[in-house]
């Protein structure tokens, strides 16, 4: 089994848990193309591999991720240069759809993602740990949508994801304002599961919950994963409709026979990948 090679991102992986993190330290981990794009490709194959079971997410240096490379936004009109009007906005609608499916491979990864963030949680980075399944924060962490201090609206999922995650008028107020939102305020409206002392705590106190996700059921947390957002998006008679049908599919499995057997036999059960 090989880790993909990449250049923006560091991976490595033990125990189940793949520990994925941003690595332009010197840029605060800003989001330039490669980042964007490695982040797909990393996020395609950690649902691939049968040996991830959970992913920690968090970020090299100083901060966690400062936003989108301003090079990236500055080199939009040659990317999408083209001598019609409506090719050019073809161009870019089509590059702003690209950009959120990055992203969007963070919640089609069936593994659970958990983001340990530290430092600057800004514009592009609340997009990134709004797909994730949990956040934790060290209590240096802040976050800010800051697209509306440049005149933009965000656009690759702040926007949608926020208000399912804090109360929507909180989350109205720091896409309208663009303030900070400190990490002692993210864990009281609900972003963040918990506030560790510093990055380090953080990191092993986050290492700790993705293991012991990686010890139940993979079949199982994969399901759970599954129904989960798909009923966050949909009526609770359709999540209903959708989990009886996970179910009669998957429920009867070695690993629920492995679990009955562990308890029988009074040990830690042992899950195939």
């Amino acid at each position: 089994m090989m880790l993909p090679e990449l250049t923006r991102l560091r991976l490595e992986l033990a125990d189940g848990v793949l520990d994925l993190s941003l690595n332009r330290p010197e840029k605060s981990n800003a989001l330039d193309d490669a980042l964007w794009q490695e982040l797909r490709v990393a996020f395609e194959w950690a649902d691939s591999e049968p040996a991830v079971r959970a992913v920690v997410l968090a970020g090299e240096g100083r901060h966690f991720c400062a936003g989108i490379d301003l090079d990236v936004l500055g080199d939009i009109v040659k990317r999408i240069a083209d001598p019609d009007e409506a090719r050019r906005r073809e161009k870019l609608r089509r590059l702003i759809l690209d950009l959120q499916d990055c992203l969007s491979s963070i919640e089609r990864c069936r593994k659970p993602v958990l983001a340990a963030i530290h430092g600057a949680c800004l514009g592009g980075g609340v997009d990134l740990v709004a797909c994730c399944d949990m956040r934790y924060v060290s209590a240096d962490a802040h976050f800010a949508v800051r697209e509306i201090d440049l005149g933009i609206v965000a656009d690759v999922g702040t926007l949608q994801r926020l208000p399912r995650l804090i109360p929507e008028g909180l989350a109205r107020e720091l896409a309208y304002t663009g303030r900070t939102l400190a990490a002692d305020e993210a864990v009281r409206c609900g972003l963040a599961n918990a506030v560790h002392p510093d990055r380090e705590t953080l990191l092993a106190a986050v290492r700790t919950v993705a293991r012991q996700v990686a010890e139940k059921s993979p079949l199982a947390m994969r399901g759970t994963k599954e129904v989960l957002n798909y009923s966050r998006d949909h009526s609770v008679a359709d999540g209903l409709n959708q989990v009886a049908n996970w179910n009669a599919a998957m429920l009867l499995s070695a690993d629920l026979n492995e679990a009955l057997t562990a308890g029988r036999e009074r040990r830690p059960p042992r899950f195939a990948d």
